[in-house]
C-alpha cells in the first residue's frame, strides 16, 4: 500500500517489509484522541547483532500473546518498529482501562513464561512500557503531537530505568501517565490497583512530566486476569 492514500489522509502504516494488516489511519490535519503504548527493551545496545535480532523476535512473539490473551487485535494497531523497540497506536474505539489492566497483565505473563522456557539464561527479555491517551495526527514520518511524546518521555525517564533495574524479580515496568492514572487507574475498573502505582516526575528541556510508575502487574492480587466471554477486542461485546 502506498503511505499517501488521498490528498487528505496518511495511512499510518509499518514499512514495506512488514505484514501490518489492517492500520489505524489518521487524517491529515485532523488532531484526535488515542491511546500510545511505547516499548523498550532493556540494555539491547549491549546484545551482539545475533541476540539483537533473537530479542526483536522475542520482543513480537510476547505483544502478540499478550494482545491475542486480552482479545486486542494488533493488526489493528499502527505499530512503528525503533530497533529496541515499538510505538503503537489504538484504535480509537478501545477500551483504555482494559489494555492498561489486562493487555498489560498478559504481556507481564508472557514475560515470565519466556523466562522459565528459555534455553539460554543470559538472554533475558525484561520491558519498560509506558502508556498516555492524548492528542496526535499523522506525519510523513509517523505520528506527530502531546501522545507519543509523553508516552517517549515517561519511557525513559530516569526513575522508570532505576526500577526496572533494581525491581530483578520482575521483567517489566510500566509507566503511566498522570492523565491515566487519575481518569482510568483509580477507578479501579477491570482489576486496576492504584496502590501499586507510584508516582514519578521529571523535567527534560524545559517541560515537566509527571507519571505512575508499577513494577509488574497492574491488577490487585489475586485477580486472575481472565478475559471471560463478554469481552471482544478490549470491547464490550454488548
Amino acid at each position: 500500500m502506498p503511505m499517501v492514500t488521498a490528498l487528505n489522509h496518511i495511512d499510518l502504516e509499518r514499512p514495506p517489509f512488514t505484514d501490518l494488516g489492517r492500520p489505524t489511519v489518521i487524517p491529515i490535519g485532523e488532531l484526535v484522541y488515542g491511546l500510545v503504548i511505547a516499548v523498550d527493551i532493556q540494555s539491547f545496545s549491549r546484545l551482539d547483532t545475533l541476540d539483537q535480532s533473537l530479542a526483536q523476535e522475542q520482543l513480537r512473539d510476547v505483544l502478540d500473546l499478550a494482545a491475542q490473551k486480552s482479545g486486542l487485535d494488533r493488526e489493528s494497531w499502527y505499530r512503528q518498529p525503533r530497533g529496541d523497540g515499538e510505538l503503537a497506536v489504538l484504535p480509537s474505539d478501545t477500551d483504555v482501562a482494559w489494555v492498561v489492566a489486562r493487555f498489560t497483565d498478559q504481556l507481564v505473563d508472557a514475560l515470565r513464561g519466556l523466562r522459565s522456557g528459555a534455553d539460554r539464561s543470559d538472554l533475558t527479555l525484561r520491558l519498560r512500557v509506558s502508556m498516555h491517551y492524548g492528542t496526535l495526527t499523522a506525519g510523513h514520518f509517523g505520528p506527530v503531537g502531546d501522545a507519543p511524546i509523553v508516552a517517549s518521555r515517561l519511557l525513559d525517564s530516569p526513575m522508570v530505568r532505576r526500577t526496572l533495574s533494581t525491581e530483578t524479580a520482575v521483567d517489566l515496568v510500566l509507566v503511566i501517565s498522570e492523565r491515566l492514572y487519575h481518569d482510568v487507574v483509580r477507578t479501579r475498573f477491570h482489576g486496576l490497583a492504584a496502590d501499586r502505582f507510584r508516582p514519578m516526575r521529571m523535567s527534560l528541556k524545559g517541560v515537566t512530566y509527571v507519571g505512575y510508575v508499577c513494577a509488574g502487574t497492574p491488577l490487585t492480587p489475586g485477580d486472575t486476569g481472565d478475559t471471560g466471554d463478554g469481552w471482544t477486542g478490549g470491547r464490550h461485546a454488548g
